[in-house]
């Protein structure tokens, strides 16, 4: 137990500094089995993804209400290696890989007992102030949101799920079936592994947009030995949402059936609503600003079913079964920068710099 380092964590504060500072737990309380709580577990975090939303917490300060008041830790995409273990957890043991899905529910509220435990009333999220995140050394964690890994999966696959289970909940939740023509806007990070589950689950054609040429090229890469039809959309500046769509259309061959939007911009949610077809269904994967316009009657004379997404559920098995398999094994290529927990700050820089060609940054412990 005297190999343990001091624990510390990446933090962000209502002045938008970016700094590494003493964490918690600390050595005390996680060299000490005795001080777990029933069903805990200890956890060497060892890779971490940096998200958009993590970006957001450390430039803006808050994403709608959720919002900055003290110094706060960031992450919420990780995994890492089982040190410890409370004695009543009998699933995990010391050396164990896992991916830690970053909520713990209350289990008795509606949403919870209902199994949309996305829903919970009382949710604690990791990394959504005022709860600590992922980017930490050590972490306690209890063990039924800690999912076992195969041993053909790194703790870089393990870190990769979070941003997995978002786009499988988008997938489902819009009900894509094969064959449907679905048009995802944003070639980010959540936009490409939308696009990869898109493509798994039989979405034929599929016409991907975005800002930047760098990013639509790389989804090209991404899915270049996968059968059937990607179509690349480059946004033009000043055209109306109206006009794009119908420029998208020409492109794609037909009105989508679906519409998985990825970046939560107002604009691009009101092309998506002029695009699909009549009765199609428009999926809002993106976060975007407290309040938005749309084209209602558009919606309304359509029949445009108009979906939205907060975070996920029951997905972490299922997004294991498809990288372990092979299925979603590609979701790998999304990883273009490591760097180390020291390195956070440069890690941050690089991700939030649009000319970095950054697709998923992340920060490797190896201590």
């Amino acid at each position: 137990m005297s190999a343990f380092k001091k624990n510390i964590g990446v933090y962000t504060d209502p002045d938008h500094n970016l700094y590494i500072a003493d964490a918690t737990p600390h050595h005390e309380d996680i060299t000490d089995p005795n001080k777990l709580k029933h069903g805990e577990v200890v956890v060497q975090i060892r890779s971490t993804g940096i998200c958009g939303s993590d970006v957001h917490f450390w430039h803006a300060g808050c994403i709608g209400p959720m919002i900055v008041t003290d110094k706060h830790i960031l992450g919420h995409e990780s995994a890492g290696e089982i040190l410890s273990v409370h004695p009543s957890v009998t699933h995990l043991k010391p050396g164990d890989k896992v991916a830690v899905e970053p909520n713990i529910p209350c289990h008795a509220c509606q949403p919870c007992l209902t199994g949309r435990y996305n829903g919970c009333e009382s949710v604690l999220f990791l990394s959504t102030p005022p709860v600590a995140g992922l980017l930490r050394r050590y972490i306690t964690h209890p063990a039924v949101w800690c999912h076992k890994l195969p041993e053909n999966m790194s703790f870089e696959d393990g870190a990769l799920l979070e941003p997995l289970s978002v786009a499988l909940a988008a997938v489902e939740r819009s009900s894509l079936k094969l064959g449907d023509g679905t048009l995802i806007c944003g070639a980010g990070p959540i936009g490409l592994v939308t696009l990869l589950c898109a493509k798994a689950a039989g979405a034929e054609p599929i016409l991907i947009t975005d800002i930047d040429q760098g990013r639509l090229n790389f989804a090209k890469s991404l899915v270049a030995d996968k059968p059937g039809t990607l179509k690349t959309f480059l946004v033009p500046r000043g055209k109306s949402p109206e006009e794009l769509a119908t420029l998208i259309n020409a492109e794609l061959g037909q009105e989508p059936d679906v519409a998985l939007e990825c970046t939560g911009v107002e604009s691009s949610i009101s092309t998506t609503i002029f695009a699909v077809r009549f009765g199609g269904t428009v999926f809002v994967v993106g976060v975007g600003k407290n309040e938005m316009q749309f084209p209602f009657m558009r919606l309304s004379t359509r029949e445009v079913d108009l979906k939205f997404q907060y975070r996920y559920c029951n997905t972490w098995p299922r997004a294991i079964r498809l990288v372990s398999s092979g299925v979603l094994a590609d979701i790998r290529k999304l990883v273009t920068h490591r760097l180390g927990l020291e390195e956070a700050m440069e890690a941050f820089k690089i991700a939030s710099d649009p000319k970095s060609g950054a697709i998923k940054v992340q920060i490797i412990n190896k201590d």
